[in-house]
């Protein structure tokens, strides 16, 4: 059972009807690849303000339209946390986007300067962490990463707040397939996805919620039709389900940058499978920002139009198709006088 705090703040992220219909813009480098190529310009000329900019018009266009974001700290945070509508969640991220690259795996840290702690203390509804991950990494680096997530629930089980946990599987360095760009992993397989989340459900981790890529790559899923290839294509993604269902987390499917047609093909059939929703940025957002961008008026014209058409369709799918999460609090038929609750209350 989820204590009271961890409860409330993963209600604050569903909509009304306990739904996740989730916006992420914690991006960072994906953002600055955007700009750069709106701009035409490299990445590493991609200003500060540039991103903050940005970032800043994909609040205001698409927060009134999802129950909750995902910022980051040191962008999305100065940039617009002014203009996050109250009811509409806020998932703070945590890891830093810069991993430790080695020849048998990545090697994650959090954000300079920043904590679960601080997380809480400015109003946060949860944690996010990303935590690249191959079960057939180097047993040292599995090892770092498996700490590095076990501590994280640690503090977030210390601080009362959800802890949102994504997983990403990776190509490893020196393969012909190598990129540390947020995409797609080309060469990945469901067992690889399958056996993460095994590995992170456990109780040991204290996940909340788990934000999760479709274990068959998205540009290779058949339509949900009863073919042989759709049956053998849902019972990867019911293994997954199956899993979150035994250890009572609810999940979630990450776009990856999906074409708006691939996503929701994916959402189909996570959804048959038990996910509750989705946590997407640049499936939504993407085109706006690269193919306008410096023009601040036609970025957002075009997020006002066409990104909150593709959040609303898969909104419009959520709600016709995703079971709904509803909060379950703790009994508190130990308290039967006045003082038993502050007493026993652990936060």
């Amino acid at each position: 059972m989820r204590t009271i705090g961890k409860t409330r703040g993963l209600a604050r992220l569903a909509d009304t009807e306990g739904h996740f219909r989730m916006v992420a813009l914690d991006q960072r480098p994906p953002m600055f690849d955007a700009i750069a190529q709106a701009k035409k310009i490299t990445r590493d000329q991609v200003t500060y303000a540039d991103v903050t900019a940005a970032k800043r018009l994909l609040v205001e266009a698409l927060a009134p339209h999802c129950s909750s974001m995902l910022f980051d700290p040191n962008f999305a945070v100065p940039a617009a946390i002014d203009l996050l509508p109250a009811r509409c969640g806020l998932i703070m991220t945590l890891e830093e986007h810069r991993v430790e690259e080695t020849p048998g795996g990545r090697k994650s840290r959090v954000i300079d300067n920043w904590s679960v702690a601080k997380i809480r203390a400015m109003g946060g509804d949860a944690v996010k962490v990303l935590a690249w991950y191959r079960p057939d990494a180097d047993a040292a680096v599995n090892a770092h990463q498996q700490k590095f997530v076990r501590d994280i629930g640690e503090q977030c089980a210390r601080n009362d707040i959800p802890y949102v946990l994504e997983l990403l599987v990776y190509p490893f360095l020196g393969s012909a397939n190598h990129t540390a760009d947020y995409v797609e992993s080309p060469g990945k397989l469901p067992a690889l996805v399958i056996d993460s989340v095994r590995e992170f459900a456990k109780p040991e981790y204290r996940v909340d919620l788990l934000k999760l890529e479709s274990p068959l790559a998205a540009n290779g899923l058949p339509p949900r039709d009863g073919s042989a290839a759709a049956k053998a294509a849902q019972n990867e993604f019911d293994a997954v389900g199956e899993i979150c269902r035994q250890h009572g987390i609810p999940w979630v499917l990450l776009s990856g940058g999906a074409s708006r047609d691939k996503f929701e093909r994916v959402l189909e059939y996570a959804y048959a499978a038990g996910a509750g929703g989705f946590l997407a940025g640049r499936t939504i957002w993407l085109d706006a920002v690269r193919t306008h961008f410096p023009d601040l008026a036609a970025v957002s014209a075009a997020l006002k139009q066409e990104s909150v058409g593709i959040l609303n369709s898969l909104s419009s799918l959520t709600k016709t198709c995703a079971p709904s999460w509803q909060p379950s609090f703790p009994k508190l038929d130990q308290v039967r006088q006045e003082g038993d609750f502050a007493k026993a209350y652990s936060g």
